[in-house]
C-alpha cells in the first residue's frame, strides 16, 4: 500500500514535553473503514497522538497526513473541517440545551456565524437529525434536556454531534469510561456501525470491549509502537504483556 491509499498516515512523529519524548519517532497508519484501537498503559502517549492529529498539540517533528492532507501545520478549526473528528473524554454537550438542539448546533452547515443566521430548519436537517439520534440510541429522548440524561447517554449525544457532520476520522478517546453493562454492549454495537462508512481511531482501557469492536490493536509504550495487529495477536505478545506487568 502506498501512502496516499491510507486514510491516516503518521510518520516519524515526535513530540516533548519538558524533555520526555510523549510520542517518540511513530509511525501509524488507519485504512478506510477501518476501526483501530490504542491500548497502552498509563503515559504511553495515547492521549497524546490524538491531540496532534486534532491539531490541539504541535510536532516537534515527523508528518501526519490525512488523505494525503498534512495535518501539522493546519489549526484545529481546519483540521476539523477537511473531515478529522474527536470526542474527549468528558463530554462537552450543551447541558441546558434539547437533545435535538445539541445536534441541530452541530449541523455543518451552522458553523459560521452568518451560517448560524441564515440557518433553517429545513427538512433535510430534521431528518438528518432524527436519523443520527436513532443511531446514537437517542429517538426517544430528543425533547430531553441533555443535563437529564444518565452519563452513558451524554456520551452518545457527543458521538451523534460529531457524526451529524459526516467525518471521515472519528477520534474517541475511552468512550465507554464510567458506562453500564449494556451500555457497553450497545456502544460496541454502535462503533461496529459507524466504522462501515469511516474509519475510527478508540482509546480505550477495557480489554472486553476492545475485543467487540477492534479491527487492529496498536499497543503504545513510551510513545512508541510495541506490538500491532489482532486482539489475539497482541495479548500473546511477550512485549505486551511485559509493558503491562512491569507497571
Amino acid at each position: 500500500m502506498t501512502n496516499t491509499d491510507f486514510v491516516l498516515a503518521i510518520e516519524d512523529l515526535t513530540v516533548s514535553f519538558d524533555g520526555f519524548k510523549a510520542v517518540d519517532g511513530l509511525n501509524l497508519y488507519v485504512d478506510k473503514n477501518e476501526l483501530q484501537v490504542v491500548i497502552g498503559p498509563n503515559g504511553a502517549g495515547k492521549t497524546t497522538v490524538l491531540d496532534l492529529i486534532c491539531g490541539k498539540t504541535k510536532a516537534a517533528s515527523g508528518s501526519i497526513k490525512f488523505k494525503g492532507l498534512e495535518l501539522t501545520n493546519m489549526v484545529e478549526h481546519q483540521i476539523v473541517r477537511a473531515g478529522v473528528g474527536r470526542k474527549f473524554q468528558t463530554p462537552s454537550i450543551y447541558e441546558n440545551l434539547s437533545v435535538f438542539d445539541n445536534l441541530e448546533i452541530s449541523y455543518p452547515k451552522g458553523r459560521t456565524v452568518f451560517g448560524a443566521l441564515m440557518f433553517k430548519r429545513t427538512p433535510e436537517v430534521k431528518s438528518r437529525i432524527h436519523e443520527i439520534a436513532d443511531m446514537v440510541y437517542l429517538a426517544d429522548l430528543l425533547t430531553t434536556e441533555a443535563g437529564l440524561l444518565s452519563h452513558g447517554q451524554k456520551q452518545w449525544l457527543e458521538i451523534g454531534m460529531l457524526l451529524i457532520q459526516d467525518p471521515e476520522l472519528l477520534m474517541l478517546d475511552e468512550p465507554v469510561a464510567g458506562m453500564s453493562v449494556r451500555e457497553r454492549e450497545q456502544t460496541a454495537e454502535l462503533l461496529n456501525r459507524i466504522c462501515k462508512d469511516r474509519s475510527v481511531i478508540v482509546i480505550e482501557h477495557d480489554m472486553e470491549f476492545v475485543k467487540r469492536i477492534a479491527h487492529k490493536v496498536t499497543v503504545l509504550h513510551q510513545g512508541k509502537i510495541v506490538s500491532q495487529g489482532t486482539m489475539d495477536h497482541v495479548q500473546s505478545d511477550a512485549r505486551v504483556i511485559e509493558v503491562y506487568l512491569g507497571h
